[in-house]
């Protein structure tokens, strides 16, 4: 293992993945709860959909030629629906059949022996597109001087329902963040403002939610990588302390408690 790497959680998707970085956003989250065990790396496009990313994951996923030396991928969080669930007259419309191959390719890049970026050590998990407020989204769009778009919360309910079925038929846990949100709201449209920052995107109450459903999914699909079950890759401060062999104690270890 190499000493300047820790392995990772990598979080794929579009600007909700993105703007995950902001204050209480998800991948802040995460990273506060794997702080010296794994890092958190932030793949979110803003504007992405689940067609464009796919040459990007190609290309993220490429095999180097010294793999000693790379962090090991822990956990995959692929987070896809929003752009896609757009109208069809929309850029970044994907089509729901279109879609849902998309997210079984993305899946089974990593899951199937048979592909080149086949990785065993890699948990995957999907996260179901957030409810939208499209009154709410379209204030927004009219304060950046921006035309309406070709969006509803019906549209992100129908991709959010789809990435349950690939969720299913891939064998793969999945995050419903739009039941999630839409059941926190009291399943009240305006009442997704307490948990949207613009209509699309979360705002803290939002990742808020969506973090606790992905802790609570690592918790029951793969708890041997829950932030709990993990020791810090260095020493920590009382062990260092109470330490008789320094330069032994001060070695990097692996997150994985060993019994």
């Amino acid at each position: 293992m190499n000493a300047n790497v820790q392995d990772v959680v990598v979080l794929l998707g579009d600007s909700i993945t993105e703007f995950g970085w902001d204050p209480h956003g998800l991948a802040q989250r995460l990273a506060q709860a794997y702080a010296r065990k794994f890092d958190v790396i932030n793949r979110g496009f803003a504007g992405y959909n689940s067609e464009w990313v796919i040459p990007v994951f190609e290309q993220f996923f490429a095999k180097s030629q010294d793999q000693a030396h790379l962090p090991k991928v822990q956990l995959l969080a692929i987070w896809f629906g929003a752009n896609d669930a757009c109208f069809p007259h929309e850029p970044q419309h994907v089509p729901l059949d279109v879609f849902t191959t998309n997210l079984s390719k993305l899946v089974n890049y990593v899951k199937s022996p048979d592909s080149l970026y086949y990785s065993p050590s890699t948990r995957v998990v999907l996260i179901t597109p957030p409810p939208l407020y499209l009154k709410q989204w379209n204030e927004y769009l009219a304060g950046v001087g921006e035309e309406p778009q070709g969006r509803s919360l019906d549209s992100s309910h129908r991709y959010a329902e789809a990435v349950k079925e690939v969720g299913k038929k891939e064998g793969v846990p999945v995050v419903d963040a739009w039941t999630g949100i839409w059941e926190a709201a009291g399943k009240v449209e305006e009442a997704l403002r307490k948990y949207l920052k613009d209509g699309l995107h979360p705002n803290a109450n939002g990742y808020a939610v969506v973090y606790d459903g992905l802790l609570k999914a690592i918790g029951e699909s793969y708890p041997e990588i829950h932030p709990e079950a993990l020791q810090s890759v260095f020493a920590r401060f009382d062990e260092v302390l109470a330490s008789q062999n320094l330069s032994k104690t001060l070695i990097k270890r692996n997150a994985f408690v060993t019994k």
